[in-house]
């Protein structure tokens, strides 16, 4: 049976616009707006056969973007390190401003 890996639409977030629009499509319906195959073929006119060798060629371009430049990691690393940092200023009863800071980098990271 053909699985989801949610990793992939994470991925797709970070490198989305590399693939084609074709693959970007695909991957879109079927990820993001939760399409069968049979309704993506149904949709652009393929086969379910079709749409599966499409979303399996991108997740393959998607892994190997993500294995090159790694981006996805960094941000969750990146995020963990600044959730750490608001749980060690909220024990330590750090000033406001600081959390403040914290918050707001938080913030231009998820953007």
């Amino acid at each position: 049976m053909f699985e989801k890996n949610l990793n992939v639409g994470y991925l797709l977030d970070f490198y989305g616009d590399i693939l084609s629009e074709r693959k970007r499509s695909v991957m879109d319906m079927y990820y993001n707006e939760d399409l069968s195959l049979a309704e993506i073929a149904a949709e652009i006119g393929i086969s379910r056969q079709g749409v599966r060798d499409i979303i399996k060629k991108s997740e393959e371009e998607l892994n190997f973007y993500e294995q090159k430049l790694g981006l996805a990691q960094k941000l969750r690393s990146t995020e963990e390190q600044v959730n750490r940092l608001l749980c060690l200023a909220d024990r330590l009863d750090v000033s406001d401003e600081f959390v403040s800071e914290l918050h707001k980098l938080t913030k231009i990271i998820k953007e």
